[in-house]
């Protein structure tokens, strides 16, 4: 299991490595915001800040710099470590 913490509100959520980061966070109640699920929409744009993620996809829509930059996709991303994320738009479902 992996801890991840979405900044800058402190939001936390574990997640198996199995389920991409946007269903592992609704799962357990943080919404990150999304709309096509499948790596193309960029809705869901965040930043790692720390620890790793990989893509379960060859190209998500990335630019190579965004991804140079710790830019990720979490609708096809799923976590290879605790991770702290940068996503200012994520919330508590209430």
């Amino acid at each position: 299991m992996f801890q991840i913490r979405v900044e800058p509100k402190g939001l936390s959520f574990e997640t198996d490595g199995e389920a991409s980061l946007l269903v592992a966070a609704a799962r357990a109640g943080v919404v990150l915001p999304s709309s096509c699920r499948n790596g193309t929409c960029r809705t869901c744009i965040c930043q790692v800040q720390s620890g790793a993620a990989r893509h379960l996809i060859d190209w998500p829509g990335l630019s190579l710099e965004e991804k140079r930059d710790g830019y990720i996709l979490p609708c096809v991303a799923v976590a290879t470590s605790d991770l702290v994320l940068e996503a200012p738009a994520a919330h508590r479902r209430t």
